[in-house]
């Protein structure tokens, strides 16, 4: 009959728990980011450009099989994802316009678990009109905008002001790692995250 002694049952526990300590850590290791373009060169333009304002239109390819809409009028843009232009363009993030001029820098970090996507993170500038430049045209201010993707609706999750926070970038990733997952649209408020600053004051200007 197989018997075990006191000292063998501690080892065998321990061995357990650094076991699940390792699995824990391989978990945390699987969280990570990977890049992607949104640069017009590296997508493809929907049509052409308006002849009345010179809005455009581009998808772009994503990870995982998903694809990024970058949609422009009237000076401002709007950022959406989806399995295809369709659905990205009826998502939430699609129907999101702020009221200053604004644009959305070309490179995407996505959040991924493992091989999935679960967020993404885009540098956004958004013009400040009571801050001109030498020729009269407003300067604009830097903002970090984490968005949770599929499954699930596609929505702002998080606004990071870029200059109010140096480190910016990792509160983003904090933020997108915390929160994208749990976060449901149309319920929960965008979260502002770390000090408030110009940009996110003009990105929630209603």
């Amino acid at each position: 009959m197989f018997r075990i002694t006191t000292a063998g049952l501690a080892l065998l526990l321990l061995a357990m728990l650094l076991m699940c300590s390792g699995l824990d850590r391989a978990d945390a290791r699987s969280v990570g980011s990977q890049y992607t373009s949104t640069a017009p060169k590296d997508c493809r333009q929907i049509g052409k450009p308006s002849e009345l304002d010179g809005s455009t239109t581009r998808v772009c390819k994503g990870k995982d099989g998903l694809v990024v809409l970058i949609a422009e009028d009237d000076l401002r843009e709007i950022v959406s994802v989806g399995r295809n232009r369709e659905a990205a363009a009826e998502e939430p993030a699609a129907k999101v316009w702020f009221a200053p001029f604004s644009s959305s820098e070309t490179t995407v970090e996505w959040r991924t678990a493992g091989a999935k996507p679960f967020a993404m993170i885009q540098r956004w500038h958004i013009a400040d009109g009571t801050d001109p430049d030498k020729q009269g045209r407003p300067n604009t201010k830097a903002m970090l905008i984490v968005t949770r993707l599929p499954p699930g609706p596609v929505c702002h999750v998080a606004y990071v002001d870029a200059i109010a926070n140096p480190n910016a970038n990792e509160l983003a990733r904090k933020a997108a790692d915390e929160f994208a997952r749990s976060f449901t649209c149309g319920k929960d408020e965008v979260k502002i995250i770390g000090a408030r600053g110009r940009a996110v004051e003009l990105a929630t200007m209603r």
